[in-house]
């Protein structure tokens, strides 16, 4: 049984695959089929206590209420910028603080799910690396930042959440096997239902884990890339110094991927350090018979950082290049940065 604790002693069931539900149910001697019904409540809206379950007797209910609970997130602080991007501060049981961010395009919704509170990666350009690691989060809290957004829509009267992104605070994969149980929830057609083929999880590069995501599951996978070399990379991406370039896309060309996927390469373009055409003739060079589409993300500048955004002719110029070597290179756009809820923005502060 996983360690889904923050100090209670009460086990989170919706810290639980199915699987690891009716293992749990089985050992206090209840049928398994238990299991799914207690399942399919736990992620209908407006669920927070077992006296809702009302397919299971009273004295089953009663007995759960005390061995068992079922956790959601507190939010510290919601903020809502100008074009309809929301970033939630949850605190946590011990207070630190995690950001995930809702994005609206048109009617269709992306959330940006965080799996640690902080993050030990330090990459040069994040302000969540800046913030170092606090801790990696459990199951239970990576699923229940889509539980809250999700409920949020459902009661405005909007569309569900259509894709979700690991690409909010911490590595998705130094926390893999968290990130793996919520994966299981997140798809279960028994829990909250999501295609895998509308996930991504985000990596800066740690290669065993890239291979066993690939062995283990079908979510999309995106590489944080940044550099075009390995000199430039290893000061912006310390984890290029362990799996430089060629181990990191010899992983991604290795990755199974369905028919019609590619990888996504995210490439922040920072000024006058990875931004020039050499930049981007090098970045075809390395890329060569990878099937993937380039992000191309202007720096969110900050104030602690010393990184500048480059001019929109450059960035304009880094992407003529790609398209006409026949890659997708999409510029994208920020979203939520009066916020601070734009890629490498976030930076829960801890109290």
């Amino acid at each position: 049984m996983p360690d889904n604790s923050t100090d209670s002693p009460l086990t989170d069931l919706r810290g639980l695959t199915l699987q690891e539900l009716t293992d749990f149910i089985v050992e206090l001697g209840e049928p398994g089929f238990r299991a799914r019904q207690i399942f399919s409540w736990l992620y209908r809206p407006g669920i927070s206590s077992f006296s809702a379950m009302t397919n299971l007797s009273l004295a089953f209910r009663a007995r759960l209420e005390n061995i068992a609970r079922i956790s959601c997130l507190r939010v510290d602080k919601r903020e809502e910028a100008g074009d309809g991007t929301v970033k939630y501060a949850f605190k946590l049981a011990d207070n630190a603080i995690i950001e995930s961010v809702l994005i609206p395009d048109n009617d269709r919704h992306t959330l940006c799910v965080s799996s640690q509170a902080g993050c030990a990666m330090g990459c040069a350009f994040c302000l969540t690396g800046s913030m170092g690691l606090r801790r990696s989060l459990t199951a239970a809290e990576i699923v229940n930042q889509v539980i809250h957004a999700r409920n949020e829509l459902e009661a405005g009267g909007k569309d569900r959440i259509n894709n979700l992104v690991f690409m909010g605070m911490g590595e998705p994969l130094a926390n893999y096997d968290n990130l793996r149980r919520a994966l299981d929830i997140l798809i279960d057609d028994h829990g909250l239902d999501f295609s895998q083929r509308r996930i991504t999880v985000s990596t800066c590069g740690i290669v065993p884990k890239i291979e066993q995501l690939g062995a283990e599951t079908r979510v999309n996978l995106a590489i944080s890339l940044h550099a075009a070399d390995n000199e430039t990379r290893s000061r912006l991406l310390p984890i290029n110094q362990t799996y430089d370039i060629a181990a990191l896309l010899k992983a991604c060309r290795a990755y199974p991927l369905p028919k019609r996927r590619r990888i996504m390469i995210e490439y922040v373009l920072l000024a006058g350090i990875n931004d020039s055409p050499g930049d981007a003739r090098q970045l075809i060079k390395i890329l060569h018979k990878l099937r993937c589409k380039i992000n191309l993300l202007p720096c969110n500048e900050t104030e602690t950082l010393p990184f500048k955004r480059p001019e929109r002719a450059v960035v304009e110029k880094f992407q003529q290049i790609l398209q006409e070597a026949g890659y997708t290179a999409i510029i994208r756009e920020s979203r939520g940065a009066e916020i601070s809820a734009a890629c490498g923005q976030l930076a829960g502060k801890n109290s």
